[in-house]
């Protein structure tokens, strides 16, 4: 990946008008898929209604990342800063697996604090924490049957462009 030349240990792929890569050549979103040249597929209805639910935004996303968890799988503290519009919230669904996740403050020296996501959780950055630090310290096993080899997925919306 750009700065370490490492592979992730999450595996990920989108859904929607925009999906966010990254590779050699940096992060970025893009309208289709960077090896097949496919566009994203739709977001299902369910995911929709879910960001209307909880954004508190009149716009719709344009982007759900999916990243998916093996057992063993982390996300170190980052910021979600690739989009145009920090005004928008970001959405984050929780299926599978419970994790430990770790959220902080919009410097990454900001002291952390950690809480437990379960299948169906949600969580809103937005406003003041939008741009907070955050990541997924572990995977806790045997909280969920949903993946039949554990594991857990996360679905991520963003708006990306600030609406004209």
């Amino acid at each position: 990946m750009p700065k370490s030349g490492q592979p992730f240990s999450v595996r990920m792929t989108n859904c929607g008008p925009l999906g966010w890569v990254s590779d050699v050549s940096g992060y970025r979103y893009q309208p289709h898929h960077p090896d097949t040249g496919a566009p994203w597929p739709p977001m299902p209805a369910a995911v929709l209604a879910a960001w209307h639910e909880l954004a508190d935004y009149p716009h719709p996303p344009e982007a759900c990342l999916i990243n998916i968890y093996a057992p063993d799988a982390r996300m170190g503290l980052h910021q979600d800063r690739d989009e145009q519009d920090f005004a928008a919230p970001v959405v984050s669904l929780s299926l599978g697996e419970s994790c430990l996740f770790r959220v902080g403050g919009t410097r990454r020296g900001d002291p952390t604090r950690s809480f437990r996501l379960a299948s169906g959780d949600s969580v809103v950055l937005g406003g003041p924490a939008r741009l907070a630090f955050h990541g997924v310290d572990r995977i806790i096993r045997g909280t969920s049957t949903l993946l039949p080899d554990g594991g857990r997925i996360n679905l991520t919306l963003r708006r990306v462009n600030t609406p004209l």
